[in-house]
This record gives structure tokens, C-alpha cells and sequence, in this order.
């Protein structure tokens, strides 16, 4: 499962939910009709009855979501769409998802922590790392961004330690 997505809230009263989505485009979760709705542990699949972008968020209905008290209870559950029904990636493309966890480190061997999330900044996605020295925010640009190795799991950056400071 790749997850593209965090219910947020409720919409309404009649059941929609507001989706912040992890995707390049707002509307990328639309290209699917059924959504696989939970956690890391356990994912149901949950058919997608209407859905549409509001302003900087998606709102859905979803099967068995009837009002608002049932969306409610929904926020905080992640979405997701099997692996298998993505499009394949180009060379040195990667989905947020696959990023997170890798571990960061730069070309003089110096740790800085493992991927927490991406931030998009809209000039360029941002890499947010977590580690001993705290958070690192590192832009994941061709300049900066030396290797990403899935394999390893980690990321090689062209990035100084004392950026940090």
C-alpha cells in the first residue's frame, strides 16, 4: 500500500470528509474509485461514492460514512491504493512514501537522521528529517540530492552539518 492521503475532518452534515492529500496534484485520489482507508496495520477498502477538490483539500463521500458524527470519526485515518495500480515512476522519480524512513546522510558519511515527511513548497519538495541534532529541512533538488538508494534505504545529499545551525 502506498499511502496517498489523511482524512482531516468532517465536511458537512451529510458524511463527506475532508482529505489532505500527499500527492503531487490535489486531485490525483480522484483517478481511483476505491480508496483502502486505515493504518500501517489494517486497510478496508471503502468505495468512493462522490469526491471533488474544495479550495486546498479534497472532500468524499465514502461508503458506509452516512453524517457527520461517522465522518468524524473517520479523522485521522490514512488512505491508500495498492502499489500495483500506480503508474510506474521515471527514472529518479519516487513517491513520497517510498522516501520516508530512508535514512540521510551527507558525502563526508555524517548522519543526520532518517526521512519524517516531504514538505511542498511549491518551488521544490523538501525533505524533513528527523534525527539527534533535532529537525533538518533539506530541498530535494538535483544539487543537493546525490543518491537515493531504496535498496539501502538511505539518501546521500551534498549538505554541510553546520546548515543545521
Amino acid at each position: 500500500m502506498v499511502v496517498m492521503g489523511k482524512i482531516v475532518g468532517a465536511q458537512g452534515i451529510q458524511g463527506w470528509v475532508k482529505v489532505q492529500t500527499f500527492t503531487e496534484y490535489l486531485d490525483s485520489l480522484l483517478d481511483y474509485d476505491t480508496w483502502y482507508v486505515g493504518g500501517e496495520q489494517a486497510w478496508r477498502p471503502v468505495e468512493v461514492l462522490e469526491a471533488n477538490v474544495h479550495g486546498k483539500v479534497l472532500v468524499a463521500k465514502l461508503e458506509g460514512v452516512g453524517d457527520r458524527t461517522a465522518a468524524e470519526k473517520c479523522k485521522g485515518l490514512l488512505i491508500a491504493v495498492p502499489r500495483a495500480e500506480l503508474p510506474e515512476q521515471e527514472e529518479g522519480e519516487y513517491y513520497w512514501s517510498d522516501l520516508v524512513g530512508l535514512s540521510v546522510e551527507n558525502l563526508a558519511g555524517e548522519a543526520f537522521g532518517t526521512v519524517d515527511t516531504l514538505l511542498e513548497t511549491g518551488a521544490n519538495d523538501v525533505l524533513v528529517v528527523r534525527g539527534e541534532r533535532g529537525e533538518t529541512l533539506i530541498p530535494f533538488i538535483g544539487g543537493v540530492i546525490q543518491q537515493v538508494s531504496l535498496k539501502d534505504k538511505t539518501i546521500r545529499v551534498d549538505w554541510q552539518a553546520d546548515y543545521l545551525k
